[in-house]
């Protein structure tokens, strides 16, 4: 894999008819990703970064899966006794279908192109994305920022990987001994080879206009995108 551009091939995820018990097993699998290697932690950073007190806080996530991040940050603000309302936004029926057999009353989620969301009553405070950027073109990801942006009253924030030799032999490696998913096998290397540079996001963060961001790498293999209105 030649890792000095962006991948531009499709995910077996990205792809239709995907058998419901498929996706449980990649949901899990990407559950215990994000915990263990430290993909929860980079997205409560982004959380605490952008929310600095603790008022009333509507959160909405684009691309959320099976939900396991807006459940991390719920019992963070459970446990700090921070009132949050959770939305997670998911073009995938049956991802949001996964997700609802575990959800709790604080967070809704959506089956829906993000794009395509109207919030009639009130924006979300803060709007984020984990694992989800590397799915799209540049093209199309400069047209994502700006929805971000126009769509939340405080800022929002993007957890995804970096592009990099080690990261993509790694995760090749282990979810080849460890993983139980064929879906896992597959995109989760090409995940790292679909990831970023910290200067292609400083250039995508340009085209769209955005002001006030900070672009941080973090462990494993992560960058931390955060824009401040």
């Amino acid at each position: 894999m030649n890792l000095q551009h962006r991948a531009t091939q499709k995910e077996l995820l990205d792809q239709p008819l995907i058998p419901f018990d498929d996706i449980r097993q990649n949901m899990k699998e990407l559950e215990f990703i994000n915990q263990y290697l430290g993909g929860h932690a980079i997205t409560l950073a982004g959380l605490k970064k952008l929310s600095t007190n603790n008022k009333d806080l509507y959160v909405c996530e684009i691309g959320s899966g099976g939900g396991d991040n807006l459940h991390a940050l719920n019992s963070y603000c459970k446990k700090n006794n921070i009132n949050a309302t959770f939305t997670g936004i998911d073009i995938n029926p049956e991802c949001v279908i996964y997700a609802n057999s575990r959800k709790t009353s604080s967070i809704n989620f959506i089956i829906n192109d993000y794009s395509a969301v109207k919030f009639a009553d009130r924006k979300p405070d803060i709007i984020f994305s984990s694992l989800f950027c590397h799915h799209f073109l540049n093209n199309e990801l400069t047209s994502m920022l700006r929805w971000m942006n126009d769509n939340s009253t405080i800022g929002y924030f993007i957890n995804d990987l970096h592009r990099h030799s080690i990261a993509y032999h790694f995760i090749k490696f282990a979810t080849a001994i460890f993983s139980k998913s064929y879906l896992v096998k597959h995109d989760a290397p090409l995940s790292v080879a679909k990831g970023f540079k910290k200067t292609e996001w400083l250039k995508l963060l340009s085209l769209a206009n955005a002001k006030n961001y900070t672009v941080q790498w973090k462990w494993a293999f992560r960058h931390l995108i955060t824009v401040k209105h």
